[in-house]
Order: C-alpha cells, then sequence, then structure tokens
C-alpha cells in the first residue's frame, strides 16, 4: 500500500482557541505549508552555518569584516528602497506582546511605532500565538475592546490617525512551532508567525495606507537576511501585492551580524527599512560566541555595560553610519524602566536616565529609538523632538566622523569594571523571576521596575556560566562555581517563598524555574538558546 499524499495544508495539533478558526482557515494553513516547504531546507542549513561558524570563533578568538563581500561595502551607489510614508518617522517606538489589552494601549500610546512582538517579549504558547494574530486583525478592523475583569476599567482605540504603527516582531529562525506541521515536521515559528500574520492582513493594511512591516531578530548573518528577502519575494506574489510591499527592519542583536549590516541591507534593499541597536541580546551573543576566549571576553555585571561603553559605542556608532550611508533608519535601543506608583523618588531618577540615554541617541545620529512603557513616550518623544524638530528623521546626517577597526567592536578588555557578587545575585534573581513568568505564559515581565523579556534571561544565565567558567574571582574573595550558584539560587526560591506566601509559592512554578536556570547556567554544554529547554517545559 503506498503512502498517504503529503496535505497540502500546514496541519493543526492543539486543542482549540476561541476564534482560532479566523486565523486557521485553509488558505492560510496552505501558505504556511508552502513557505515551509520551499524555505525550511535553507532555514536548517543557515543553523548548521552557525554552529560552524562559531566553532570557528572557538579557534580564533576573533571576527572580521568579510572579504568576500568587501565590494559591496565599497560600492556608494547602492540604497535601500525609500521609506513608504506610515515609516518615515520613527522617533519613538513602543515594544510589548499582542494580549488584547497591550495591543489597545501601545497602538493609543503616542508613540510613531508599535512593535508587536511574537518574539522575546511573548512566551509562545499556542494561546499567546493564535490569539495574538486575533487582536492584530481586530485593531486592523477597528473591532477590538477590553474590559479589565480586576478594575472593570474599558480600552478602545483612537482616531486612525492617532494609532502607532505597527511593525511585527515573529519568532526568530531558531524556534519551531510544535502546534503546526508539515509532512511530519514541526513548521518553524517565524513562518507560523510571518505567514498567518502577512496572509490575514498584506492587502489590509495596504488599504488602511500602510503596510506589512516587520522587525527580524536574532539574525546572525547576510545569507540569513537572503533567505527572508526571499521569503518576502515569495509571499508578496502569493497573495498578489505589489514587489517592495513588505519592510523589514532588522535588530543587529547578534556579535557576528555587527560586522554584516552593510551586507544584511544589501540583501534586503528592496524590503530594507533599517536596522536597531539593542544591548542584552547583544551582550548574550558575545558571551555566547566568544565562551571559550578566556578572561579577555569576560563581561561584568550587565548593568555596568551600558550603551557608552567603547566597544559598544563603537557598535551603536558603526550602525547609524552604515544606516545613513545607505538610506535605512538607525533605530536605538530599549528604555525599559517601568514607573513606580508609589515611589516618585524612583522614578525622578529613572526618568533622568532615560532622558539622557534618549538624547545621547538623537545627538549620535539615530532616527527613533524604543520604550517599554507609555509614559516614557513623551520623555522619549521630547528628546527627538529636540534634535529632529518637523523633519521625520535625519538620515541625511552621515556620520562620516565614524571611523570603526574591527577589533573595536570585540574590545571586551576595555572595560574598567569587573564582576560583582551583587552582579550573580541580580543575575540569579532576574532570571529565576522571568523564566518562572515564561513558563506561565508571559514573555514582558515587569522585574525590579524594569520591563524584562527572554533577552534578559539570556544575558543573566548566559554570565553565570562564563563567570563560572573563567574562574572569576569577586570583590569579596568567593570564586565564581557552580556550587555558589546552586546556594544563591537556593537562598533567592527561599526568598521568594517567603515573599510570596505558601499559596501563591505552589501555585507557580518556582521550583521549576530554579531547576531550569540552573541547567542552562550550569551545563558544561552551553545551550545555545535558552528558549529551546524551556518551550520543552512550556504547557500550551
Amino acid at each position: 500500500m503506498s503512502a498517504p499524499a503529503p496535505s497540502p495544508l500546514a496541519i493543526v495539533d492543539a486543542e482549540p482557541l476561541p476564534r482560532q478558526e479566523e486565523v486557521l482557515t485553509d488558505a492560510a494553513l496552505a501558505f504556511v505549508a508552502e513557505l515551509h516547504r520551499r524555505f525550511s531546507p535553507r532555514r536548517a542549513e543557515l543553523l548548521a552555518r552557525r554552529a560552524e561558524r562559531r566553532a570557528e570563533i572557538a579557534r580564533t578568538s576573533t571576527l572580521d569584516f568579510l572579504p568576500e563581500t568587501a565590494a559591496i561595502r565599497a560600492d556608494d551607489s547602492w540604497k535601500v528602497a525609500p521609506s513608504p510614508a506610515a515609516l518615515n518617522d520613527r522617533r519613538v517606538e513602543i515594544t510589548g506582546p499582542t494580549d488584547r489589552k497591550m495591543t489597545i494601549n501601545a497602538l493609543n500610546s503616542g508613540a510613531k511605532v508599535w512593535l508587536a512582538d511574537f518574539e522575546d517579549a511573548s512566551a509562545p504558547t499556542w494561546e499567546n500565538v493564535i490569539l495574538g494574530q486575533v487582536n492584530l486583525i481586530d485593531a486592523y478592523t477597528r473591532t477590538i475592546d477590553f474590559t479589565d475583569a480586576n478594575s472593570g476599567k474599558s480600552y478602545a482605540l483612537k482616531d486612525e490617525a492617532e494609532l502607532a504603527t505597527v511593525v511585527m516582531r515573529p519568532r526568530g529562525w531558531h524556534l519551531n512551532e510544535r502546534h503546526l506541521q508539515v509532512d511530519g515536521e514541526q513548521v518553524p515559528g517565524a513562518f507560523v508567525d510571518f505567514g498567518l500574520y502577512f496572509f490575514h492582513n498584506a492587502q489590509r493594511l495596504l488599504d488602511l495606507g500602510k503596510g506589512p512591516y516587520f522587525y527580524l531578530p536574532k539574525t546572525e548573518s547576510h545569507l540569513e537576511a537572503r533567505l527572508w528577502n526571499d521569503v518576502f519575494v515569495f509571499a508578496q506574489d502569493y497573495v498578489g501585492v505589489p514587489q517592495g510591499t513588505v519592510r523589514a527592519t532588522v535588530l543587529i542583536e547578534t556579535i557576528t551580524a555587527a560586522y554584516e549590516m552593510e551586507e544584511i541591507l544589501y540583501e534586503l534593499r528592496d524590503h530594507a527599512s533599517g536596522l536597531n541597536a539593542g544591548r542584552w541580546d547583544y551582550l548574550f551573543s558575545i558571551v555566547k560566541n566568544f565562551r571559550d576566549g578566556g578572561t579577555k571576553f569576560v563581561l561584568p555585571d550587565r548593568n555596568a555595560v551600558t550603551m557608552t561603553a567603547p566597544f559598544m559605542r563603537a557598535y551603536t556608532e558603526l550602525l547609524v553610519r552604515t544606516c545613513h550611508k545607505r538610506g535605512a533608519h538607525a533605530i536605538g535601543g530599549m528604555a525599559a524602566f517601568i514607573p513606580s506608583r508609589r515611589d516618585a523618588e524612583v522614578n525622578k531618577v529613572a526618568f533622568e536616565k532615560v532622558r539622557a540615554d534618549k538624547d545621547r541617541e538623537a545627538n549620535d545620529g539615530f532616527d527613533g529609538s524604543w520604550v517599554a512603557h507609555p509614559d516614557l513616550v513623551p520623555i522619549a518623544m521630547e528628546s527627538f523632538d529636540q534634535v529632529l524638530g518637523d523633519r521625520p528623521n535625519q538620515k541625511d546626517r552621515l556620520r562620516e566622523d565614524v571611523h570603526v577597526e574591527a577589533a573595536d567592536l570585540i574590545a571586551i578588555d576595555s572595560l574598567k569594571a569587573k564582576p560583582t557578587y551583587p552582579g550573580l545575585v541580580n543575575a540569579v534573581q532576574v532570571g529565576i523571576r522571568y523564566i518562572e513568568a515564561w513558563l506561565r505564559g508571559l514573555g514582558a515581565v515587569a522585574i525590579f521596575n524594569l520591563m524584562e523579556d527572554a533577552a534578559t534571561a539570556e544575558i543573566s544565565r548566559s554570565q553565570i556560566w562564563q563567570w563560572i567558567n573563567a574562574g572569576v574571582e569577586f570583590e569579596n574573595g568567593e570564586l565564581a562555581t557552580p556550587e555558589l550558584a546552586r546556594k544563591v539560587a537556593a537562598e533567592e526560591l527561599s526568598d521568594i517563598r517567603a515573599e510570596i506566601g505558601e499559596e501563591a509559592f505552589a501555585s507557580g512554578h518556582w521550583q521549576q524555574a530554579h531547576d531550569l536556570l540552573l541547567q542552562v547556567s550550569l551545563d558544561a554544554d552551553y545551550a545555545d538558546f535558552l528558549t529551546l529547554p524551556a518551550y520543552e517545559q512550556l504547557r500550551g
């Protein structure tokens, strides 16, 4: 007997959700299946290439600009496609997951752009994946509202002209979606998030005078950008929208991508909008790639590595110069502070830091920046208004004064700060608290007055791993060892139990989070992404 013919649709393997039939139509599932069959083999090759490159970095402890693409960098004639009107002014962008309340608040926030996040700020439960798509469709059809069950407060959209432009972030290449399968294989989460969103909303967004705009996370090379570009070309033809409708902003949040910024823009030039400079994932990538490099690459406490550190300034200034040379937007990093409703002094100090950070970005030539909370939108807006005035951006500021050598991007040993014992404690505290919330389906979590996402957990566990494997000695004389990490983690778990009470502790995932943090922090084999083993434990 011959084997049954493969289904033309992606097969759903999940408990049904309310309204999922509006998203998981046969036509949409056929599109996702086609994306998988056409592009997943290349995605697998590129993931294998990441491992090969990591092995080369382990051998050489260095990186350089690519000699084989020197001609692209030297050719001053090419530019990315002109920005569509809806993305020309990006001076303040707010980020957050696509739950119903956040969707309304982000669109109403006064920011120019909302990064609608299916990646680091969203734990990929099936409910978050599918209902996030429902919420965006409802937003575009203006059928979205929300009433808070606890406060009774109701939320609704403002006038269309006041709403932020949506730039959607799908999952990175490394993550699969276990609830959708094609030919017996799990579909990459990137194709699920992108495919469902694009299929349902590309034409709808064009009708609204906007378009399907994307942030591309975790990119490690221009070849990965080339794959995305090929996906865009195919998708636009498939649904019948003009080529160039898609616009993509690439997060330069890996150290390898920092050496290929021009090449990434070149590969996406018909669909590119800009590049973004972040901090936590970038630092995580440095630790991950140079973890065999000895003390030369040991980072101090994460909060001690600011964007003014020499190697971080090299990265951000190179990004601005690269973007403006090629006609693209340069978007700055996150202001993650969450205002306190109880402590005005905490807010005052934090707001001053946010203002200084956004002033620096605007004066360095960035065209916009990120915030995590609506209360920070006016602060960031003022910083960019002072520099931009009535101009939508400052792409005409070419920053030809910037000259960055390959070694400047990895001059980690130029830092004077060292790892500290309180830094270890903070890494454990944040790691456990974030992972526990993630396992409950929350990807954006307020911890110690900061909005944390998966990148926070990644840098926290990576620093624990690095400090132990580098034999760091803290200022109190204690050595970073597995035993010390276990001791600190046990104390934190006990403190949490006392803080929240037995009932709340028992109903949470605290022991599970504790165990998972120690697993990815102490295992000899460094996990490429915390979210890979965590996804195996995620319910729903």
